[in-house]
Order: structure tokens, then sequence, then C-alpha cells
């Protein structure tokens, strides 16, 4: 039956855009990261992100990660600023715990910019957490 049936909640992973100094180009780019803050390793982490804003959309694009190591994190992509003006979506599928789990993470349009920056601890870097 349905009430028999266990959702495991995912906790203790995030997406974050953080703005980050790019030494080739001599300036700020907005990267996002997949944070793994638990105590354990997470392991076939699977990232789908778009952005969309009415009749506008970027191509949905995927990744995968092998093992993202306890505290530790990865780079899903480079996010251009026009794409900020969107929503943007990156839902994220993860095993761990010998189970199966799953969130969506949403930037809302311009939600991300300068001003809103905090620090992210793991990354040692500025950026914005998603909703």
């Amino acid at each position: 039956m349905k009430k028999d049936i266990e959702i495991p909640v995912a906790k203790d992973v995030y997406v974050v855009i953080a703005h980050e100094w790019n030494k080739e180009f001599l300036g700020k780019d907005w990267n996002a990261y997949l944070i793994n803050n638990r105590s354990t390793t997470i392991e076939m982490a699977l990232v789908v992100s778009k952005g969309y804003d009415g009749e506008r959309k970027t191509s949905t694009l995927r990744y995968a990660f092998g093992v993202v190591k306890a505290k530790g994190f990865e780079k899903i992509e480079m996010v251009q600023e026009e794409v900020l003006n969107l929503n943007n979506e990156f839902y994220v599928t993860y095993y761990a715990d010998n189970k199966l789990y799953e969130k969506r993470f949403f930037f809302a349009k311009n939600s991300v910019s300068e001003k809103d920056l905090v620090q992210i601890p793991l990354l040692e870097m500025e950026g914005i957490f998603a909703k």
C-alpha cells in the first residue's frame, strides 16, 4: 500500500551558484556546484539542469558524477549571465545509504546577483544557495 512506501528525504546535499575568479579570462564567472555536506559519500549522482521563462528556454543538460566525497563538492557547469535572467532548475538524483534520493533545486530568475552573495564554507568562496 501507499502508506508502506518510504520516500527518503534528501538532506545535506546542495546546489549553489558561486561567483569565482577565472584566471584564464581575468574576470569573475558564475559556476554551479553540487555540494555533499553529508558525513558519507554519495554515489551515482546525476544532475539535470535547465533554464526557462515562458517561451524562452535553454537546452536540458545532464551530468553524472560517480562519487562525491563526504564534505566534498563537484563543479556542475559554468552559468552564463544571460541564463541567470531565466528560472534555473537542477534536479539531483543520487544513491546513498542503500537508498535512492532525489531533490529539485531552484533559482528564480534574476535571484543570482553579487548583492546577495553569502560565504559557502566548503567551497571557500561566495555564492548563492538554491531553494
